[in-house]
């Protein structure tokens, strides 16, 4: 099975123990503590189910800054985007050597990991300033990515921390969320030796789903991750419940018994593109995929992104030999009305764009909320049925 980035087997910072849980659970009640934000407790999940491997605990700004700008930490190992504890006032946890970390998504703002304090830095406005632009390809505040990163604070909290639980994750999704140890185990006993991984934060279409049959076929794969993800999005985006209905549904119809996982991750969406893109990568090298398909656009919103930096991005600036996770490099997938099927457009060379089915995301929701469904050419029925029903309850 493939290697986690930089270890030989999974570092999962969740504490499985049940007695040592238990101690933390009543240490962290006398803990100062400090209410997180949303983006810190899903890499606090990230981490506690093993995806962030190696990392033990939230970066120092010299870590953060080594990522931006060169994807490298100071001890030289791999990681492509800054992860910070990142909080507005520190006062009421200065001197403190251990903290507890409060989960901002939950009422009651339960404590989501206790954290040793290394150190507290306040980041500069130069430092927020590269931090954004290397990551995001822009400092635009309107930009959610940049705007929920920005909007956090200055005081980096950096040290190892101690998960004691997955958030709402768990609670909400509890078919669905799955860590990197999860899905590893679950792939062995599949009994799967190569495995193509699909990120998705959209129910899929019928391109999305002959695009995962395409990458099966031609990397030999045994099997498939629909890895979706659970977290935070931008608003406007269609809610994980419905996402993961539309997909379990097109799978159990139209997947061979035991070929497709449906799973998904707790992390609130970046919207940063080409870095992001790496970082998915990351993700699915730990939970055990073998390929990872990345298409136009991949995490991009907006024009901020040109249709394949998230591709061009692994010859460019990845670290040669960072990751062993082979990419699927794919154009966009739609019906052609010559060929009767979908293809990838740039291997029908000698079509136009009117012998496409292409419809735009706008009238898709047009259609589905005046309860008429896509060609079949476009969507499977019995997944436009589901987004009708959602359209038509808002």
């Amino acid at each position: 099975m493939i290697k986690p980035v930089g270890a030989d087997e999974l570092k999962p910072l969740f504490v499985y123990d049940s007695d040592k849980h238990d101690a933390l659970m009543h240490e962290a009640e006398s803990l100062p503590s400090v209410l997180i934000s949303s983006s810190a407790a899903g890499n606090a999940v990230m981490m506690g189910g093993g995806y962030f491997t190696p990392l033990s605990g939230f970066m120092n700004l010299a870590d953060a800054m080594g990522a931006a700008e060169r994807m490298t930490l100071s001890d030289g190992s791999f990681f492509p985007v800054p992860v910070l504890n990142l909080v507005a006032d520190a006062s009421s946890i200065q001197g403190a050597s251990r903290i507890a970390l409060r989960d901002p998504n939950v009422e009651g703002h339960p404590v989501i990991a206790v954290q040793d304090v290394v150190a507290i830095e306040e980041a500069s406005d130069e430092q927020m300033a590269i931090m954004t632009e290397k990551t995001f390809r822009t400092s635009d505040p309107e930009h959610p990515g940049v705007a929920a990163f920005n909007g956090q604070g200055r005081f980096a909290i950096s040290g190892p921390i101690q998960v004691l639980n997955f958030s709402y994750f768990m609670t909400d999704f509890p078919d669905t969320f799955r860590t990197a140890v999860e899905i590893r185990n679950e792939i062995i006993e599949h009994g799967w030796k190569k495995v193509v991984a699909f990120q998705t934060r959209n129910p899929m279409h019928l391109a999305h789903e002959e695009l995962c049959h395409i990458a099966m076929e031609r990397t030999g794969a045994d099997g498939l991750v629909i890895h979706m993800l659970l977290g935070k999005l931008k608003p406007g985006d269609i809610p994980a419940p419905v996402r993961d209905a539309s997909i379990r549904k097109m799978v159990e119809l139209y997947f061979p018994p035991n070929s497709a996982m449906v799973t998904g991750y707790g992390f609130d969406m970046l919207y940063a593109g080409p870095r992001e893109a790496v970082l998915h990568a990351y993700f699915r090298q730990n939970m055990g995929a073998t390929h990872f398909i990345i298409g136009r656009d991949h995490a991009g919103v907006g024009d901020y992104y040109g249709a394949f930096d998230a591709q061009t991005i692994f010859d460019e600036e990845v670290p040669e030999g960072a990751l062993e996770i082979e990419i699927f490099r794919a154009d966009h997938t739609a019906w052609s009305k010559k060929l009767d099927k979908v293809v990838m457009m740039c291997e029908a060379p000698d079509h136009t764009k009117d012998d496409f089915v292409l419809l735009s995301g706008t009238k898709v929701r047009e259609m589905l909320g005046n309860g008429i469904a896509p060609p079949k050419e476009f969507s499977r029925p019995e997944v436009a049925q589901i987004l009708i029903d959602y359209y038509q309850n808002l």
